[in-house]
């Protein structure tokens, strides 16, 4: 086995992670052999899926989830659902099933996709604070925003922005999605002063004295944007990673740049022909990472005492199976839906030799990182964690199993956060606006 190696430009450990969506990422994998259609819905289901991937050794899941069905979107009718009978509709809520699987898994870390839009910045924060509790510090959050109708109809508490979706594939500007990503950038730093809060030694437990709180240690925060305010402080005591890694996917230069003030790692889909990439459409892996690296200097992120964001590349992932080749599997998966699959990110079919060889070549491109996207689920999660991993391992391009479990933050060769009150008082200014 070849020693691991380091990628990008940020000198971080590789990672190696999935992306895991219902049944898989083609709308016609849930009618695989195999499949288990019946169970989509169940904790065993998802069990079974994370035991994979946990066991396999891989660094980290991601879960899924929106705030309407899948097929709904875009343009559609206030009359109309949006449903199409032939796909899997309907998911489980991804920070509840995180935190129904984390005191049941043991290295793997977990990644809800938690929207900003409508949502509540205060419910958002202090749920992912519990979920790093109760999975001992392994929890993140890939922060996503809903700009669609159905999304705001579900809701009715605020109209969907007008957005040109012509416009934003394209990679134009387009003020309602402007809109969406500054309230992002919001909720986002809320829930960073919420998380700090409560600082490490809040808590004092002095049975004596009966003083169970140093109320000292705990703070106001005290943000106001124009759709809400927060004063705090979380409901949550400080998680044993202070700051969990926030994470977010990007097809464009605008997203970037959120991703520049906001996260620590951005999901990017290199080399993909498929108009579903938006402005990524067709940029090798070298232009997409040059775009992330100067938004983040216009962030001016080292100045905020912020690390380089680790840039990791999506890959859709099918594997030949024993007798079918992954292409043939694809293309029989394709009749059954009745359309050839179109995907955000590229799509990778044949042996795991040959995939490698392509996530080699990226990484020497300049990203971090890949997250694998199985195209069925659960044959192609059990052919990544038993047959491809093992040679990315034995090409040094993923760390090897067995590790003990660590915080998701050093997963990502992310220091420790320290706590931004008692850094304020380290420094001799205590004051809650010195630190805000």
């Amino acid at each position: 086995m070849a020693d691991i190696i380091r990628a990008g430009d940020s000198g971080s450990p590789i990672t190696v992670g999935v992306a895991l969506e219902g049944g898989g990422w083609h709308p016609a994998a849930w009618r695989e052999d195999g499949a288990g259609p019946e169970t989509l819905f169940t904790a065993a289901y998802w069990q079974g899926l994370i035991d994979i991937a946990d066991e396999a050794g891989l660094d980290y899941a991601t879960l899924e989830d929106a705030l309407s069905t899948r097929s709904a979107g875009f343009g559609a009718p206030d009359d109309d659902p949006g449903l199409r009978p032939e796909i899997v509709e309907g998911r489980l809520d991804a920070l509840l099933t995180a935190s129904w699987l984390a005191p049941r898994t043991t290295r793997i870390g977990l990644i809800p996709t938690v929207t900003t839009t409508h949502t509540e910045p205060f419910h958002v924060a202090t749920a992912l604070q519990t979920l790093d509790h109760v999975s001992e510090g392994r929890a993140g959050w890939q922060l996503r925003i809903s700009g669609d109708a159905a999304s705001a109809r579900a809701f009715g508490r605020r109209p969907a922005p007008e957005i040109d979706l012509a416009d934003v594939l394209a990679g134009e500007p387009d003020a309602g999605l402007d809109a969406l990503l500054g309230d992002a950038a919001d909720v986002a730093e809320t829930a960073r002063r919420l998380w700090d809060s409560w600082e490490e030694d809040a808590i004092i437990r002095d049975v004596a004295t009966g003083r169970f709180l140093d109320r000292d240690r705990v703070h106001h925060i005290r943000f106001a944007s124009e759709r809400f305010s927060v004063i705090g402080p979380s409901i949550v005591p400080r998680s044993p990673q202070g700051q969990l890694p926030v994470t977010l996917l990007s097809h464009s230069p605008r997203v970037h740049a959120l991703a520049a003030e906001t996260a620590d790692v951005v999901f990017i889909t290199p080399e993909n022909p498929s108009p579903r990439a938006g402005a990524s459409r067709g940029k090798p892996v070298a232009e997409i990472v040059a775009e992330v690296r100067a938004a983040e200097r216009a962030a001016d992120r080292a100045g905020r005492g912020l690390a380089p964001l680790r840039i990791v590349a999506d890959l859709v992932v099918a594997l030949d199976a024993p007798g079918e080749a992954a292409t043939d599997r694809l293309d029989r998966l394709d009749d059954l839906a009745g359309t050839p699959f179109a995907s955000d990110a590229r799509v990778a079919a044949g042996s795991p030799e040959r995939v490698a060889d392509l996530i080699g070549d990226w990484l020497g491109a300049g990203i971090d990182g890949v997250r694998l996207r199985p195209l069925a689920l659960p044959h192609d999660l059990t052919a990544i964690a038993e047959r491809l991993l093992p040679v990315l391992r034995d090409r040094g391009l993923a760390a090897p199993g067995g590790a003990d479990p660590r915080p998701l933050r050093e997963v990502f060769g992310l220091a420790s956060a320290p706590n931004r009150y008692a850094v304020a008082r380290a420094a001799g200014d205590a004051s809650e606006e010195a630190a805000a």
